[in-house]
Parts: structure tokens; sequence; C-alpha cells
């Protein structure tokens, strides 16, 4: 017998599981971090409205989802706007916690602008609308921003 047998790798590279590649698709998160920055400064928009302008909106308090006024709404959309920009900001700089924290803001964000909906409804659908892109978008391919932020490292 020969003593040139292949030897094989060792066992900790075997277990090592792949980073995908990343794909064009991380451009995508990108615009995701932007686009939740854009959101948070739509959101800071209409908390400042609500604020100082009870009149603008299309409905009374009495007839929206959640009854409150209308100082208490602008408050709740100035302090989600301010996480989200600060999130929006993380993502696009490839933080791992701006992922997680992203997808639970935008989910918070949807359902803040359901329960607005009747106040301002166009707005509120394209907020819903944009919140739902950044959930697809982060959940999605958010893997591969790590993976190429793991490349990028070495």
């Amino acid at each position: 017998m020969s003593g040139t047998s292949a030897r094989p790798p060792p066992i900790s590279a075997a277990r090592t599981p792949q980073a995908p590649e990343p794909t064009g698709w991380v451009g995508f998160i990108e615009f995701a971090g932007v686009l939740m920055v854009l959101l948070g400064l739509f959101h800071a928009l209409q908390g400042l409205v609500a604020l100082f302008q009870n009149d603008y909106f299309l409905v009374g308090t009495s007839r929206l989802l959640v009854h409150t006024n209308y100082t208490a709404w602008g408050w709740t959309h100035l302090l989600i706007g301010a996480l989200i920009v600060v999130t929006g900001g993380s993502l696009v700089v490839g933080r791992l916690w701006a992922r997680v924290v992203g997808v639970v803001l935008a989910v918070g964000s949807a359902l803040v602008n359901a329960a607005f909906l009747a106040a301002y409804p166009f707005w509120s659908a394209i907020m819903i609308a944009m919140d739902v892109l950044v959930i697809w978008a982060v959940t999605v391919h958010g893997r591969e921003v790590r993976a190429q932020d793991q490349r990028n490292a070495r």
C-alpha cells in the first residue's frame, strides 16, 4: 500500500456551515434601510401635523379605530418615526440588531397606520405598503448582508 492517501478535512472545517454568497439583492437591503429612514421621516411629519393641526384629518378622534386625541397620535408617530430613522440608518451600515428591530418596528408601524387609516387613508396605505416592503427585504435577504460583511472583514 502506498502512503500517499488524501487527508480528510479537519472536523471543524467540515462542520462549518457555508454562508450564502451575496447576490445583487444585498443592495435591496440597503434600499430597505433608506426606505426606513424615509418612513421614519414620514411618521415624524404625520406626528407634527397631528400635534399642531388637528383639523387637517378627515375624521374626528371619535371615529378612529383607537379613540384618543390627536396629540397622543402625534407623539406616537413622532416616537415611532425617530426609532425607525435610527434603525434604518443602522440597517444601511449593516448592523445585525437593525434587521431584527427593523422588522419589529415595521410591523408596529403598519399596525399604527392601520389604526390611523380613517384619519388619513391614502397616506396610511402608502406607509403600510412601505412597511411590507421593508419587512420582505429584511427577512428574505438579510443573511446576505451579513455574509458580505464577513467577507469584507477578511
